[in-house]
């Protein structure tokens, strides 16, 4: 009898051992596998990322839109920008009100005031958008300022963000794209330099690329069975003409941003020193007649080199400044006063007298600094090539 025992107590040890040993070889692969991922780290803080901004969003969606929402969702999710987070909107964007008032009675007014017209299948934003001209004229502002206007949710979707190695994972990945706008919809996709994504097919395409643009073609074209979807697919591009025709059929508003003419140019100006602090005698209007080619980011950066300039005034100022506190020292401890030291500050420009102390004023950019940055950026388009290129209104 106690050898039937013994015999039952070594099966129930080696079922435990098996048990044990079952476990422990599950976990430690598992944690394995966990840390050979080298995006595991990176697919880990994206989630985490995206359960932050999904906190943001919970007072305004369904519980149950954000509580059903899968891995691959979760990681495109990390890209989402709230519209309480854009901080451009129409007004900071110059000289292109005819392409703004566009954008806004076909694209945010269907948004905005979908009850006007409940009757009509037609008034409704179109799926697809395209901005396409010249790099640096404002399309991505356009459509971060249209996600604001509009109060739609904006992810800006990252391509990179859609390739992996593994087999199959980039389809689930552009699949989790819409799954996930159609739950947080209204929604707007960007996708910023479109053409490097959805370029032309041919059949020197890697399977792996072929087979995830088609997936987010049939995806995109599918929106079209739930007519109360507001999802926008946007894209940016400089190159529209490398664009896949199958792309450009599911886009059909197209709206060129393209270079900024004179009267653009002196708005645009106006614009980005509205809050500096600028000499009198600068003529904007001088300015957007030498700026001609010049996009709207190159003008911003002849502000900033310009603004720049009085960094170097501020320090030739701090020698002089030495100079002029020796001096006051030394006749203060002469006549007992310090009037003689307020006097010779007040002789130079950039110095003030305040409390009884020295101290440097805020020069103003004036129409020197602008014109010496403007020759400096002409120097360098002119180098490159830039104002020379006769492709320069498409690329």
């Amino acid at each position: 009898m106690s050898g039937v025992n013994l015999s039952r107590n070594e099966v129930v040890q080696f079922v435990l051992r098996i048990s044990l040993l079952s476990i422990v070889t599950y976990y430690s692969a598992k944690w394995l596998i966990r840390n050979l991922d080298p995006s595991n780290k990176s697919k880990k803080k994206a989630i985490e990322h995206a359960e932050e901004i999904l906190r943001k969003l919970s007072p305004t969606m369904k519980k149950s839109a954000l509580e059903n929402l899968n891995e691959y969702e979760m990681v495109i999710a990390s890209h989402l920008v709230v519209p309480e987070n854009i901080t451009e909107s129409w007004d900071s964007i110059a000289g292109l009100d005819d392409v703004c008032q566009e954008i806004k009675e076909s694209l945010v007014f269907p948004v905005c005031h979908r009850d006007m017209f409940a009757g009509s299948a037609l008034y409704q934003p179109p799926k697809g958008v395209l901005l396409y001209g010249p790099p640096g004229c404002g399309k991505t502002l356009i459509a971060k300022a249209t996600a604001k206007e509009a109060g739609m949710r904006f992810i800006n979707l990252d391509v990179a963000m859609l390739t992996d190695k593994w087999y199959g994972e980039s389809q689930k990945l552009a699949s989790a794209v819409f799954t996930l706008a159609v739950k947080i919809q209204p929604c707007i996709i960007f996708i910023d330099e479109i053409d490097s994504f959805l370029r032309a097919r041919n059949s020197s395409d890697h399977e792996a690329t072929a087979m995830m643009k088609t997936q987010f073609m049939m995806l995109w074209d599918g929106l079209n069975t739930e007519s109360d979807s507001t999802i926008i697919v946007m894209g940016a591009t400089n190159r529209p003409q490398d664009l896949d025709k199958a792309i450009l059929r599911r886009m059909p508003a197209q709206f060129h941003i393209g270079l900024p003419n004179e009267e653009q140019r002196h708005k645009i100006l106006q614009l980005i020193l509205a809050n500096e602090k600028v000499a009198p005698e600068v003529d904007y209007l001088q300015l957007a007649r030498k700026t001609n080619g010049y996009s709207g980011s190159d003008l911003k950066e002849v502000c900033r080199n310009a603004s720049v300039h009085r960094i170097r005034k501020v320090m030739k100022n701090k020698e002089i400044m030495s100079a002029v506190r020796a001096a006051a020292n030394s006749k203060a401890q002469a006549n007992g006063t310090a009037a003689g030291g307020s006097q010779l500050a007040n002789g130079f420009n950039g110095v003030t007298a305040q409390n009884g102390g020295l101290e440097l004023g805020t020069p103003a950019i004036t129409m020197e600094d602008l014109e010496e940055s403007l020759r400096s950026m002409r120097h360098s388009k002119y180098t490159t090539g830039v104002l020379n290129d006769a492709r320069i209104d498409l690329d």
